[in-house]
């Protein structure tokens, strides 16, 4: 099971994490009809069967929290701690509630064959005031029997019980409940009831007596069942550290030694002894994921009843089971959102852990990787924003999308990267005239200082975009700078001094004297460098050929332009 829980921000006051305790078990309750009602709906019997599964888990789950809240956040005392068990006990058997409407729906309630089945499950879940109101249909429809329903009706009634807003002090209540039980002692020893199996029996469970409870285990249920039912009648104002004394003996003679205790028993003991620790221990041994400790240390931690449990490696109970359920959810394609959350709630190596399992996430798509990339950059995690721009910049490049890749290159601050993806996009131009992605290359901005690669790029596109406005004079003077400042690559010059023709080419001048001799030495020092190759075929044949005939159509156009030049500059000097 995965749930899509938060921790909770809490503070220390105790209502406010009793409410939280609630919440979760809601939360658990809610996931438990909801998947109940998928059972129903569920056409295959084997997928029936495995979420049929699940609610136990979940019912199990809700049981183990809803008792650790009453021992170890509530804290109850003693009185109000039976209270408490009382309501854990009917919240999980809930049977009586159907074979209750199956009997008191009936046409004859008194004559029902689960009629006493009823009475007595009522009776042993302390819920005396609706057992009464059965008992009164017996009374009804049975007149010889209604004096004996009557008196046990009034046992029911006058039992002494610590309720909510009662102002009785402790010792009050147990002296009451001394003097009620005596008088059920009384009634029983004088043969009250003895015409009556089941009413005799009843008096019997309502004075605690363990043959009387034991012979009713089918209705019990559980030991735990059996264990609050025996504390109710027998010592309802029970000490929290008296607990585990009853728990013990109630376990052993229940199971009577016919079978060895069960992981919920384990972990059921280990919470009446109030061993919090083993009570994780035994969680995380039994449950099938680490949803549950996680959360329930979480909340304990909050209650400071964890403060003193170190473990060896540096970390605390809490943070390491929060670290490992948030690495169970970076297992899934899509919770691993929600383990980023878990992580930032756990100071001491929460943010090593997610660094790491950061970098194993799966990039399978563009959407994803924005997703990881804003975890990383709201964090500040620098190395791991470098790491997966470079990443998507690669795949990038091998699908050939030059102005992505660019981006990534650029967003990663990779200058080397960028450079290589600025010799592609220069490749390209190179291969088809023309440029693409140019809103990205118009846009650079403060970026294009990234390389050297990467401002010629943008420089050299900001030339063509000069030139198509007519900005000759700007143009060529921008020409001239990407060659004498040695940013351009050596094998982009013939392409730029190709670039240049147009300009040496125009009515007016363009290039003056002087940026005409640097356009010639660039020319002469690109010719004059380049090493002879050895056998030429046709092919390289052909393309020195093309070359030579462009460097004469350089050489021609430059020696125009610079007589133009020099007479354009005599005249302008001499007037």
């Amino acid at each position: 099971m995965e749930c899509a829980l938060v921790l909770w921000c809490l503070g220390g006051h105790l209502g406010k994490l009793v409410r939280v305790s609630k919440n979760y078990r809601s939360v658990i309750r809610a996931c438990m009809e909801e998947m109940h009602q998928t059972t129903i709906a569920a056409n295959d019997p084997a997928s029936g069967r495995q979420f049929s599964s699940q609610v136990s888990i979940l019912s199990v789950m809700e049981l183990i929290w809803n008792l650790c809240e009453i021992l170890f956040i509530e804290v109850a005392p003693a009185g109000p701690l039976l209270l408490l068990l009382l309501d854990w006990v009917r919240l999980h058997v809930c049977e009586v509630d159907t074979l209750s409407a199956d009997v008191l729906g009936s046409e004859n309630p008194s004559k029902h064959e689960g009629f006493w089945k009823l009475v007595t499950v009522l009776v042993l879940q302390g819920r005396l005031d609706e057992a009464r109101q059965v008992l009164s249909k017996e009374a009804d429809a049975n007149p010889p029997s209604a004096g004996m329903c009557r008196v046990l009706g009034d046992l029911m009634r006058t039992m002494p019980i610590l309720s909510p807003g009662n102002t009785q002090t402790l010792t009050e209540l147990e002296l009451r409940w001394q003097h009620w039980h005596e008088e059920c002692g009384r009634h029983l020893q004088d043969g009250t009831f003895a015409s009556s199996p089941p009413l005799e029996s009843l008096c019997k469970v309502m004075l605690g007596d363990e043959a009387a409870l034991l012979a009713h285990k089918d209705l019990l249920s559980n030991w735990y069942h059996f264990l609050v039912t025996r504390l109710l009648y027998s010592n309802p104002t029970v000490k929290p550290i008296d607990l585990h004394f009853y728990a013990q003996s109630s376990l052993d003679l229940f199971l009577g030694g016919e079978s060895s205790p069960e992981p919920l028993d384990n972990i059921l003991m280990a919470a009446f002894e109030f061993d919090i620790h083993q009570v994780i221990k035994e969680c995380s041994i039994a449950l099938s994921n680490w949803w549950f400790v996680a959360h329930l240390t979480d909340l304990l931690d909050h209650c400071r009843l964890l403060q003193s449990h170190n473990l060896y490696f540096g970390s605390n109970m809490r943070e390491f089971l929060l670290l490992e359920y948030a690495s169970g959810l970076f297992a899934h394609h899509s919770l691993w959102q929600l383990g980023v959350d878990y992580f930032d709630c756990c100071p001491e190596l929460g943010r090593a852990s997610l660094e790491l399992h950061i970098e194993r996430i799966p990039l399978n798509t563009e959407q994803k990787a924005l997703k990881v990339l804003r975890v990383c950059e709201q964090r500040q995690m620098t190395e791991q924003v470098r790491s997966i721009c470079k990443i998507l910049a690669m795949k990038a490049v091998r699908n050939n999308r030059l102005g992505s890749a660019l981006s990534w290159s650029i967003r990663a601050r990779d200058a080397a990267f960028a450079t290589l993806v600025s010799d592609r996009f220069l490749r390209d131009y190179c291969e088809r005239g023309c440029f693409s992605d140019l809103d990205l290359i118009d846009n650079l901005g403060p970026a294009m200082m990234l390389s050297d690669r990467l401002t010629f790029l943008g420089k050299y596109r900001e030339f063509h975009r000069l030139y198509g406005e007519k900005r000759f004079v700007e143009a060529a003077s921008l020409l001239l700078s990407l060659m004498t400042s040695q940013i351009a690559p050596r094998s982009f010059w013939m392409t730029l001094l190709t670039d240049a023709l147009p300009l040496l080419e125009q009515k007016q001048v363009i290039f003056s004297a002087e940026q005409t001799y640097e356009l010639m030495r660039c020319l002469e020092d690109l010719t004059s460098g380049r090493p002879a190759r050895a056998e030429p075929d046709a092919q390289r044949l052909e393309e020195d050929d093309v070359e030579t005939t462009k460097v004469e159509m350089l050489r021609l156009a430059l020696a125009r332009n610079l007589a133009r030049a020099i007479v354009r500059e005599g005249s302008l000097g001499g007037s």
